[in-house]
C-alpha cells in the first residue's frame, strides 16, 4: 500500500508498507546532481555525497560505520546528473536508528578543511580509476559529445581542476541552495506503517529547512556529432546514438520496448548480429537513459580496431531495419515480457521499491505503479515502433564516439 505526507517543514514523504519483510529501505532524496553545477562547479555534487559521511555534529565517521554494522544494516549514497540518493536498509525493528542515522548524516555534516582536503585526494584517485576503464569513458565522452555545452554534458566526478578549485565555503553554500525541503524526499520502503514513520520523520527531519530557486538551462541544438579519443587499448570502445526522449515524453514507452528488442539482451538483435552471428564483439547492447527535458539513446559495442568500421555499419543497418521493416508479433511479445519479468524481479527487492516511490515523488509527482507501466508496456504495437524509430534515428542526428588506439586525426568514412 502506498502513502504520501507531508511533515510541517514542507518534507514529502512516501511510503510502501510491506507487512511480510523484515527489513526496512530508507532513502532520502534530492533532486541536485551534476546539472546543477556551474563550470567551476564540476564535481561538487559527488564530493558532498563523500563529505557527508566523513563525520558528523554528533558522529565520527568511524562511529557512522559502526552504528549501522552494528544491527547489520547497509549504507551507501550515490550521485547522478539529475538527483543524489543516501540510503540504508536495515532491519524492521532498527527502524528509528536507521532514519535517524541518514537524518543525521544529511543535516549535520561537518565538512572540515582537513577532511576536504583528504577526500579531494579519493576523488581524484576515482577519476584516474575512471579514466582507465574505457568501456565506462566512452559513456561520458557520448554525453559531452552530444549535450556539447550544457551541464548534463559534464562528468559527474568532475575534473582534476575543478575538484582542486573547490573551497569548504562554496561546498556548505552549494549545499545549502539545493538540499531544501521542496527539494527533496524522504522514501521508505518495508515492514512499517505510515503513522510511526511520520512521527519518527518529524522527529529527526523537522529543523530540515530552506528553499531552493529553480533555474532553467538551455539545451544545445540537436545534430549529429563525432568525436574520437585516442588511449592505447586492446579495443575500441564505441557509442552510437541519438537525443532520445525527456523522461514524461509520451512515447518512452514505446521507446523501452524498441530497446529490449535492438540491444536489451542477449536475444536482441545487436547482440545476435554482431556477437553470435559475426563474432566481431564480446559485449553490444543499447540504453535509454532520460532526463527532465531530454534523453540519450546510446548503443555500445566494444571491438577490435580492424572490425571498427564494420560494427559501425551493422549498427546503423540494424537502425535502418528498425525504421523500415515490421517487427513480427513474436519479437514483439519476448520484448515485452523480458520488460515486465524485469520489472517484477526487481520489486522483490525494498530498496528498489524506495528508489520507485522516490522518482515518482520527485519526477512526476504521482505514484506510477508497475502495474501501471505493464498496461502501458501492453499497448505498445509494432506500429508504434517503427514510427518511433523513424523520429530518433535520424541520420542527421546520428553521435558516434569512440576510444581505442586511433592515429592522430582520425575520420571515419562516411562520418563528419
Amino acid at each position: 500500500m502506498y502513502h504520501r505526507d507531508l511533515l510541517p517543514n514542507g518534507l514529502p514523504v512516501v511510503c510502501e508498507t510491506i507487512p511480510y519483510v523484515r527489513s526496512v529501505s530508507i532513502g532520502f532524496w534530492v533532486a541536485c546532481g551534476s546539472r546543477n553545477e556551474s563550470p567551476c562547479e564540476e564535481g561538487i555534487s559527488h564530493l558532498i555525497e563523500h563529505m557527508v559521511f566523513k563525520g558528523t555534529k554528533n558522529r565520527t565517521t568511524r562511529q557512522i560505520a559502526e552504528a549501522i554494522d552494528s544491527v547489520g544494516g547497509h549504507l551507501n549514497a550515490f550521485t547522478t546528473k539529475e538527483y543524489t540518493c543516501y540510503y540504508i536498509k536495515i532491519l524492521d525493528r532498527h527502524f528509528r536508528l536507521g532514519l535517524e542515522l541518514l537524518a543525521d548524516l544529511v543535516t549535520n555534516p561537518l565538512f572540515t578543511v582537513e577532511d576536504l582536503e583528504k577526500e579531494k585526494n579519493v576523488v581524484l584517485e576515482e577519476i584516474k580509476s575512471y579514466g582507465d576503464s574505457p568501456d565506462e569513458l566512452v559513456f561520458d565522452l557520448f554525453t559531452q559529445t552530444i549535450l556539447d555545452g550544457h551541464p548534463l554534458g559534464h562528468s559527474i566526478l568532475g575534473t582534476p581542476e575543478t575538484i582542486d578549485g573547490i573551497k569548504q565555503d562554496t561546498l556548505i553554500s552549494f549545499k545549502e541552495r539545493f538540499y531544501t525541503p521542496g527539494n527533496s524526499c524522504l522514501a521508505v520502503a518495508g515492514n512499517i506503517e505510515l503513522p510511526e514513520l511520520l512521527e519518527a520523520a518529524e522527529s529527526f527531519w523537522g529543523l530540515f529547512s530552506g528553499v531552493t530557486q529553480d533555474v532553467e538551462d538551455e539545451l544545445p541544438v540537436k545534430r549529429g556529432r563525432t568525436s574520437f579519443k585516442r588511449k592505447d587499448t586492446e579495443q575500441v570502445h564505441l557509442c552510437l546514438g541519438v537525443p532520445g526522449f525527456h523522461r514524461r515524453h509520451q512515447e518512452r514507452y514505446v521507446l523501452m520496448v524498441l530497446d529490449s528488442i535492438l540491444g536489451g539482451s542477449t536475444s536482441s538483435r545487436l547482440f545476435q548480429e554482431l556477437r553470435e552471428e559475426r563474432g566481431m564483439v564480446y559485449t553490444t547492447g543499447s540504453q535509454y537513459s532520460s532526463f527532465k527535458d531530454t534523453g540519450l539513446f546510446s548503443i555500445y559495442a566494444g571491438t577490435s580496431p580492424k572490425h571498427f568500421p564494420d560494427v559501425v555499419t551493422v549498427i546503423r543497418q540494424e537502425l535502418k531495419v528498425l525504421k523500415e521493416e515490421p517487427i513480427s508479433a513474436e519479437e514483439i511479445r519476448r520484448a515485452k515480457e523480458q520488460i515486465k519479468g524485469t520489472l517484477w524481479l526487481s520489486l522483490e527487492n525494498t530498496t528498489n521499491r524506495m528508489s520507485r516511490l522516490a522518482k515518482s515523488e520527485l519526477f512526476y509527482q504521482e505514484m506510477i505503479t508497475p502495474e501501471e507501466v505493464i498496461r502501458r508496456i501492453d499497448q505498445v504495437t509494432a506500429e508504434d515502433i517503427c514510427r518511433v524509430a523513424n523520429m530518433l534515428f535520424q541520420e542527421d542526428l546520428l553521435s558516434l564516439t569512440a576510444v581505442g588506439p586511433f592515429p592522430q586525426n582520425y575520420r571515419l568514412k562516411g562520418w563528419n
